[in-house]
């Protein structure tokens, strides 16, 4: 697939706005069939890594993201990377700079040891790895359900609205349950992550409830902010072909005023407070090297308070925020920054 037309689009935004909107009610707002919207989602599938996958929102819960640096020998990137895209507790796994840095985000229990000693222990020593570091997010600006404005930009704010789930309203009785994630939601969140659109009759056979209360369960936990749906998308085709890490060093008065100027910008995809010797990072996404050059001299650059900055261009993403497509009972990660 080289390009991406306006229902193309259309059902990107769409899936964003709600995972698990019908293809019928997606084919109203687009005015088109059911069966064009079906047809449609089959092929950005195949050809454009669209996949929409329900994870459990982690943020100002248990547990810390950690987002580590490895930087490694040429030969040894590709195998340390997808090694770290295995993990049931990575996300995010990313090839930069140059092909030298391998970068992930990993997620780690409070009473966990830190997660560079994890890594070291866990990754061989053979691996080439040459430097570590990590530093455990603090804040999220933009991320997480907050998507890349880049697939937003299809659908008006009428079609916006027939889509937006009404998940407070029609399933109040559902928002009631106010039960945290159990061990019994974990078959529940397995499929979700590996399917966003896994049907009921999928989800009751997995946790051995019925669909009734397998739907019910999947209600509240959205109601309650709990669970939430992401869209992976190849980003080239939605005009992304360049993407670069952004390690910031800004002045500690400033610091929450650079990360929500950079989280109203469009060209962001992630925006965070970190810990370490930079305590902001982001994701830039941006039409070519000449329009990340523009962006960090006219939009980045006059922002006061910055004191260093280490632009990190992304040669390759081999797992975004949910877990690497597997058979089921594989094991999924659960947490998810970005686009």
């Amino acid at each position: 697939m080289t390009r991406l037309d306006a229902v193309d689009r259309g059902i990107i935004h769409a899936l964003h706005i709600d995972g698990r909107a019908p293809f019928s009610r997606i084919g109203e707002v687009l005015e088109v069939s059911t069966q064009t919207v079906a047809r449609r989602y089959r092929r950005l599938r195949a050809e454009a890594g669209l996949r929409v996958v329900g994870l459990l929102n982690r943020h100002g819960g248990e547990g810390t993201p950690w987002m580590v640096r490895l930087t490694c020998v040429p030969s040894a990137t590709q195998a340390l990377a997808h090694s770290l895209a295995r993990r049931p507790d990575t996300s995010w796994v990313k090839l930069t700079s140059g092909g030298t840095e391998v970068f992930a985000i990993v997620h780690m229990p409070d009473d966990a040891e830190p997660a560079h000693a994890m890594l070291l222990r866990d990754v061989p020593r053979r691996a080439g790895i040459t430097g570590v570091s990590a530093h455990a997010l603090l804040h999220t600006y933009l991320g997480g359900p907050t998507a890349w404005r880049g697939i937003t930009r299809a659908l008006d704010e009428r079609q916006r609205e027939r889509l937006r789930p009404s998940l407070h309203a029609s399933h109040a009785s559902d928002a009631s349950d106010d039960r945290p994630p159990s061990p019994a939601d974990q078959a529940l969140l397995d499929v979700l992550g590996r399917d966003g659109r896994a049907g009921l009759a999928d989800l009751a056979e997995a946790t051995g409830w019925s669909r009734a209360t397998a739907a019910r369960r999947l209600a509240a936990l959205r109601a309650r902010g709990s669970v939430f749906f992401d869209v992976e998308v190849e980003s080239r085709l939605l005009g992304a072909r360049t993407q670069a890490l952004l390690w910031m060093s800004v002045v500690p008065a400033r610091l929450d005023g650079v990360a929500a100027a950079l989280a109203g910008h469009e060209e962001m995809a992630v925006v965070a407070t970190t810990t370490g010797p930079t305590n902001l990072v982001a994701q830039a996404l941006c039409s070519g090297y000449a329009d990340l050059h523009r962006y960090l001299t006219r939009r980045l650059g006059p922002l006061e308070g910055i004191r260093s900055l280490e632009t990190a261009p992304v040669l390759r993403t081999l797992k975004r925020s949910g877990p690497l497509p597997g058979p089921a009972g594989s094991p999924r990660q659960s947490f998810s920054t970005g686009a």
